[in-house]
């Protein structure tokens, strides 16, 4: 058996496909934008999508989700989004710990929009455990953040240098969901069960 394995090493095949692995996405359409076709993926994936022209306006639809859901204790441990956020949501964001926090509000790093995914890195201020850890997932994200495929946000992952490549990356496409229990689908099992982006453009 070792002498066939070492046979088939020494001879070299022509590969079967040679343009199987397009160098350009394929899938990549003009028509539509990158916003749009993020908005639905993640949709189709049970997120919950809003747009918004100014930071005013995100505030006010925070403070409104924040008062129809009636969410307590939210975390926020990202500086830039505590300033954008203001005094709008200053009284709903106790100094709590990570047992009590009923909703994160976190950044990311790339929204991919082929398939509706949010990317984050160990190297932001929530750290891995915020985002997964609390039921509701608020993401703050700016429309200069989308890519259009993972290989893009990797790309630009790597070309972010050794000094601040991150240790993990995690890619959360909707909330939490799984299908093990007699193929019904369970939405919230493993992380958050609900998963807003509420993006600037």
């Amino acid at each position: 058996m070792l002498n066939k394995i070492s046979q088939a090493l020494s001879t070299s095949t022509s590969v079967p496909y040679p343009s199987a692995d397009m160098p350009e996405s394929f899938f990549k359409s003009e028509q539509e934008s990158l916003v749009a076709l993020f908005e639905r993926k993640f949709t189709g994936l049970l997120g919950k999508f809003f747009l918004f022209s100014n930071a005013a306006e995100l505030r006010a639809k925070l403070d409104q989700l924040i008062i129809e859901n009636k969410w307590m204790h939210i975390c926020c441990h990202e500086n830039s989004l505590n300033q954008l956020l203001g005094d709008a949501t200053g009284p709903f964001i106790p100094t709590g710990n990570l047992y009590n926090t009923g909703a994160a509000i976190t950044g990311c790093i790339h929204l991919v929009a082929q398939t509706g995914t949010i990317v984050l890195s160990s190297g932001q201020s929530s750290g891995r455990a915020l985002p997964v850890y609390t039921p509701v997932h608020i993401v703050i994200a700016f429309a200069h953040q989308l890519v259009f495929d993972l290989k893009e946000s990797i790309e630009k992952v790597m070309l972010s240098g050794a000094q601040d490549f991150p240790s993990s990356l995690v890619f959360a496409s909707g909330p939490s969901r799984t299908g093990d229990i007699e193929k019904t689908l369970v939405v919230g099992v493993h992380g958050p069960g609900e998963v807003y982006v509420l993006m600037l453009s």
